[in-house]
């Protein structure tokens, strides 16, 4: 029997990917509460566009808009749509507006610098008593608002992640479902650290074939974290993991292989991470999750790399040589 769809759902987070999923939601028919901390942008989205992060979209008119916390807090699913290194001070201030019990739901893509903690780790541990789920998969936000045909992942528990599967599904959304919650978060936060390395690869004119292994030895990377951590490996195989990882590391519209170019080119990570560009997941997630492999007694050489070069400890001209000259083995 189809699990009975949430009707009032709140996303935090007026970015690109909280303005898309509020887009979609609003598309299926729920009610949609958006919220975010720019009056100005708020009052652009209710109009019908969301002109800094999605520009010349069209949104549904029956987007609500709140820049209230306590507002946002009445949905009966919360959406955290905020960056990953920024969702730990979100619920600091949300989880004393929750009514008990209420569902979180994260769309972040992240390992936590600080602590080491996948996004549902993170969650779990900041707003204790609150089921969470989590959702991701190849999905660009501008195609999603767009309405362009996408297929993504819900984890969680199993009520929670089939009544959110109901609530977002339309004609060109398609979520799945899954209760391996530690492979979709995983698989979500390690692509954009193999993004940023096949960008860099980019970059600095190595050629596709160059991209090609990195790509294929990124994902053997992530596939030995995960066992060591518990994930299944079919849902690393899946869309939160490879197929995310494919979109990720192979496209000009993902602003991490962005961020790898413009690093394999020559900028500093430093410069990439400041205001004013796009926000770039991997350069904060790629020392903790360097630091979570080397907890969990797993080698991933390509993380390594990406973190050592962004923290400006690896020259570039000695990145790729590292890892070419690395101990001949079996694949």
């Amino acid at each position: 029997m189809a699990e009975e769809a949430y009707s009032h759902i709140a996303i935090l987070g007026a970015g690109a990917w909280g303005t898309a999923l509020a887009a979609v939601a609003a598309r299926a028919g729920r009610r949609v509460t958006l919220w975010g901390r720019d009056g100005g942008l708020l009052v652009d989205i209710s109009g019908g566009e969301n002109p800094k992060y999605l520009p010349g979209v069209e949104l549904p008119e029956d987007i609500s808009v709140t820049s209230s916390l306590a507002v946002a807090a009445g949905g009966e699913i919360i959406v955290l749509a905020a960056p990953a290194q920024g969702t730990r001070a979100l619920l600091a201030q949300l989880k004393p507006l929750l009514p008990a019990g209420t569902p979180l739901a994260i769309s972040a893509k992240g390992i936590e610098q600080d602590s080491g903690k996948l996004m549902p780790e993170l969650v779990a541990e900041a707003a204790p008593g609150h089921p969470v789920a989590i959702l991701s998969g190849p999905s660009f936000a501008r195609e999603v608002a767009a309405g362009l045909p996408t297929a993504i992942t819900i984890a969680g528990p199993n009520e929670i992640a089939a009544r959110l599967q109901a609530t977002l599904s339309t004609p060109s959304f398609r979520p799945y479902v899954s209760d391996d919650v530690v492979g979709v978060a995983l698989g979500g936060a390690a692509k954009n650290v193999y993004a940023i390395a096949c960008g860099v690869v980019e970059g600095m004119g190595l050629g596709e074939n160059a991209r090609a292994a990195l790509l294929a030895r990124s994902f053997a990377e992530l596939a030995r974290l995960g066992e060591a951590l518990g994930a299944r490996r079919e849902t690393l195989m899946g869309l939160s993991g490879l197929g995310d990882l494919v979109l990720s590391a192979t496209s000009n519209s993902s602003r991490n292989f962005a961020a790898g170019v413009e690093l394999g080119r020559g900028k500093s990570a430093t410069v990439l991470a400041a205001p004013g560009h796009a926000l770039a997941e991997g350069l904060a997630t790629a020392p903790a999750l360097a630091a979570r492999a080397k907890t969990a007694g797993v080698e991933m050489p390509i993380a390594e790399a990406m973190a050592d070069l962004i923290a400006g400890t690896l020259p570039l001209a000695e990145a790729m040589a590292r890892l070419m000259s690395r101990k001949l083995t079996a694949e």
